[in-house]
This record gives C-alpha cells, sequence and structure tokens, in this order.
C-alpha cells in the first residue's frame, strides 16, 4: 500500500511539473484566469460541480476586463463577435472538443447527434433529418403540441382552486416530456395526468447531465467510469442506459402497429418509419434509435428550462407582463387569436404578437437554457483573437450566459427589458442578434430550437390569457443549477384564473 501511494505521489508530481513547464513555454502564458486553472482541470471541475458556473464565467470575464480567459491548461472562455464568428461559423472547421464524449456510449459505433465529432457524419446526418425538424414541419406537430397545452391548462385550473403552491419548474418538465412524446411517437408519457414520473423517466433523464457534464472535464476515465456507474441506480450513465432501453421499447412498439403513411399530421417516429421503408440503407434501425433518443434528450429539459424562465421573468417585471396580457387580450378581442378547439392558440397566431416574440426572445437571453462554454479544438493553422495566437489543439469555447451579458452590446443586460429587440437603431439590434445564442451557432446550432419555439409559442399565450401567477415564496429569486442545463429547484407559485369576461364577450 505504501508502494501504491508512492507511486501515485511520484506520477502526480510528474503531471504537476509536466503542466507547469508547458504553462511556462506557452505563447497563451500571459491569459488572465485563476492560477489554479493554469495548472490543473480541478479548478474548472470543482467550479463545475458547486453547479453555478454560468456566474463564475460571466464574474471571470467582468472581473479580467477581457474577451479570452483560462479556465483550464489548454481551454479557453472566449467571447465577442470575432469570436463566434470566428469559431462557429457555418463552414468552421473547429470540431467539438473531447468534453463531448461525456455525453455518449463509450461504445464507439455507438454516436448521437449532439456529442458526434465527426464532422463529416454529423453534417450528413443533420441534412438527412433536418426537414423532420423544420418550420414546415410545425403544420403536423402542431396538433399534438396543443392536445398538451389543454391539458396543462386544465391541470393549472384545478390547482387554482387549491391554495397550496406548485412547483411550476416540475409541471413544466411534465409538459415538455408529454409533448416531445406526442411529437417523437404520437402519443403521451401521461406524466401531465398525474403529475408522477412514469418509469421514473423524468429522474433518469435528468441524471444525465450532471453525470455527462462533469466526465466530460476527464473524459479519458468516461469508459471505466460509465462501466462502474451504470450499474448504480440513480445514476448518469444509468439514466442514459433508462433511455436507450425506452427508446428502443417505444420504437418496437411503434412498428408493430399499422402506420397509415398518408396522414397529413404524423409524428416523427412515423416519417422515420416511411424514410426507412423507401431506403433502408439511408434511414437504418440504428437512425431512428438514435434520433428518438437524441429527441427525449435533448428536447425535454431545455424548452422546460426555457418555459420556466418566460414565466419567472414576466413575474418579476409586473410591467412587461401587464403590457404582453393587453396585446393578447386585444387580439381576442379582435378574434385575431383563440376561438379554435378548446379556444387553442394556433402557432401562426402567436406569430402576429410582435410583443410577444420579444418577451420570449429576451427571456432566452437572460436565461439560456445552456451554461457552460461550447467547447471546440483550434485546427490546423491556429487562428488568432485579441491580440493572441491559438495553436492548433487548443480547446476553445464561448458560453451563451457570458455573451447575453456582454455589457458593450447588451445595454443594463441584467435587466428584462424586452424593448431592446424592437429598438430602431438596425446596428444596435444587428450586433445584438450576432451574440445572441440559446440554441448555439453555425452548423451545431439545435436542430430541435423550431419544436421549441413551437412549444413556447403555443403555450405562454393561453397560460397569460388564462392565469395569474405569484410566488409562493417570501423570497422571489428563484435557485438555479448548472451542469450544462440551467435548471430552476423548487420554481413554486400560487396559480388562480384570471376573470376572463373579455373572452365571453368576445364570444357573445
Amino acid at each position: 500500500m505504501h508502494l501504491w501511494l508512492q507511486v501515485v505521489g511520484v506520477v502526480l508530481t510528474f503531471r504537476l511539473a509536466l503542466s507547469i513547464y508547458h504553462h511556462l513555454t506557452s505563447t497563451l502564458r500571459h491569459v488572465p484566469g485563476p492560477f489554479w486553472a493554469r495548472f490543473s482541470r480541478l479548478w474548472y471541475f470543482h467550479r463545475v460541480w458547486r453547479g453555478h458556473f454560468e456566474q463564475d464565467n460571466v464574474s471571470l470575464h467582468n472581473k479580467y476586463h477581457s474577451a479570452v480567459v483560462q479556465v483550464a491548461p489548454n481551454w479557453y472562455s472566449c467571447t465577442g463577435p470575432e469570436a463566434l464568428k470566428e469559431i462557429y461559423a457555418p463552414g468552421s472547421k473547429f470540431t467539438k472538443s473531447d468534453w463531448y464524449d461525456g455525453w455518449k456510449h463509450p461504445d464507439p459505433d455507438q454516436w448521437t447527434l449532439f456529442p458526434d465529432k465527426n464532422m463529416k457524419r454529423h453534417g450528413e446526418t443533420k441534412k438527412r433529418f433536418a426537414a423532420m425538424y423544420s418550420l414546415s414541419s410545425l403544420v403536423s406537430y402542431e396538433p399534438f403540441v396543443e392536445r398538451c397545452v389543454t391539458l396543462f391548462a386544465n391541470r393549472l385550473s384545478e390547482f387554482s382552486e387549491s391554495k397550496n403552491g406548485i412547483d411550476m419548474g416540475y409541471w413544466l418538465q411534465c409538459y415538455a416530456f408529454d409533448v416531445i412524446g406526442c411529437i417523437t411517437y404520437g402519443e403521451r408519457f401521461g406524466f401531465l395526468d398525474a403529475g408522477e414520473d412514469i418509469e421514473n423517466a423524468i429522474n433518469a433523464v435528468g441524471s444525465i447531465p450532471e453525470y455527462s457534464t462533469l466526465a466530460g472535464i476527464y473524459p479519458e476515465w468516461h469508459p471505466l467510469l460509465y462501466k462502474i456507474t451504470s450499474r448504480l441506480g440513480g445514476s448518469g450513465s444509468g439514466g442514459r442506459n433508462f433511455v436507450r432501453q425506452f427508446a428502443q421499447t417505444r420504437i418496437a412498439k411503434h412498428k408493430q402497429q399499422k402506420v397509415d403513411l398518408e396522414l397529413s399530421q404524423e409524428p416523427f417516429m412515423t416519417k422515420m418509419i416511411r424514410a426507412h421503408r423507401e431506403d433502408p440503407e439511408k434511414v437504418t434501425d440504428y437512425h431512428m434509435f438514435m434520433m428518438a433518443q437524441s429527441n427525449v434528450i435533448a428536447g425535454f429539459d431545455t424548452t422546460a428550462i426555457s418555459l420556466s424562465a418566460i414565466i419567472y421573468f414576466l413575474m418579476k417585471n409586473p410591467r412587461v407582463m401587464q403590457k404582453l396580457r393587453c396585446e393578447i387580450d386585444a387580439a381576442v378581442q379582435n378574434g385575431s387569436l383563440g376561438g379554435g378547439r378548446d379556444n387553442a392558440v394556433t402557432f401562426q397566431q402567436s406569430q402576429s404578437l410582435p410583443y410577444l416574440q420579444v418577451v420570449l426572445k429576451e427571456a432566452l437571453r437572460m436565461h439560456p437554457a445552456t451554461g457552460l462554454p461550447l467547447w471546440r479544438v483550434v485546427p490546423k493553422g491556429g487562428f488568432d483573437l485579441d491580440g493572441l495566437h491559438f495553436p492548433a489543439g487548443t480547446v476553445v469555447g464561448a458560453n451563451s450566459w457570458v455573451t447575453h451579458y456582454d455589457p458593450e452590446v447588451f445595454e443594463n443586460p441584467n435587466e428584462f427589458m424586452p424593448e431592446r429587440w424592437l429598438d430602431q437603431d438596425e446596428d444596435k439590434v444587428k450586433a445584438m442578434n450576432e451574440m445572441y445564442m440559446p440554441f448555439g451557432l453555425g452548423s451545431r446550432t439545435c436542430i430541435g430550437r423550431h419544436i421549441s419555439t413551437l412549444e413556447m409559442a403555443k403555450l405562454i399565450p393561453v397560460l397569460v390569457r388564462d392565469f395569474d401567477f405569484s410566488f409562493a415564496t417570501a423570497d422571489q429569486d428563484w435557485e438555479t443549477e448548472n451542469y450544462w442545463f440551467v435548471k430552476p429547484k423548487n420554481f413554486r407559485v400560487h396559480v388562480s384564473r384570471r376573470n376572463t369576461n373579455v373572452y365571453e364577450e368576445k364570444r357573445m
């Protein structure tokens, strides 16, 4: 045992000495950052493990007044329009870093769209399925979303009769999970019926980000950690195995059913089955499994977080809530909003509400769902930024929280001000749009962003139109936790039905 401790001590000493040597000989040794971040990934690991790195990241750039900050040996957080254009522009040769390995199965033959580092394969796959996620496909998905909006509104009506507060963040997870089930398979999972975590699915999917985020910082340990933790209940790798099995079971069930391939309103899996039957080599069984699994993992938390943020900032800013409500009430009165089945709001109707659009945009600026840098590897030849030359192999990345809170681009960035997007200064709005990245940027922009937009656009007008919300606790600032997704914790609110005389008058 004593000998083993000596060996470990020698190895750690050697690695520390090597890190010091690399730092002292690096052309980037003058880049500002925490002292220990220059020699070990432990500083970054510890800060991410604490669960608030989006705040740490913003503070680092503000503290050092620098567009580039070091967070680990050879890892640099960047911000500014030049960095974003260079790193994430369409056609960029900056590949995803090894950090994304923590999000994939250790088997090299198994891959999914989000963590895939193979740029050619990713491009081919995204092109193959892009039409299923396009704006034009929203028409076929809208009835599925509508079912869940109606059921969610019914649940809130029931809660309004009780004086007990509800965890709004959790119920929005139920909504998002049921929507993605409807869109993917044509049937809800059933979370909205009683708010129960059916088959432990919410907990299983929720356990993935913490494991993947931390394992990605030390990706060389991921295969061993995955093997060990996959046998543990509640672990991230165990959660990933759960989602894999869940997707396989659902696909098998869906394939056994008689599917009408002529339906105009069809779920994602029906589209996949049609494509598979037309060309089994182009759309394989693995493609169906991989995309269905990705839908659940990527399409559940992000949308629930964004919806929570919208409600939270509206509650915190009564002026904005009132202004949005006036826009919605006016649309109801003139007949341009609602009026369909269950007085639902169509996606097209929501697009005619300009203030609603900027409220959604501003909420996602202030609280983007992801809260870590989007790590990329500098390609051959390196690149220059802020007077620095980054050699090939350097890991660089921008965090949407840092770009969205840049005071040089967003005036009073800590203020929830949707009107900033209606500014008449086109150059100012253009500069903000260039730094706006709630769904990522470039070729790796989230493929499901239009589906998330559809869910928000249909639900928020109904909630604002039909309900009042108030905080259920004296402290009106929520608590969040960041393991890639910046999730609210115990977002408790009181719900009450609004006085809807204005709608009754309209219907009469």
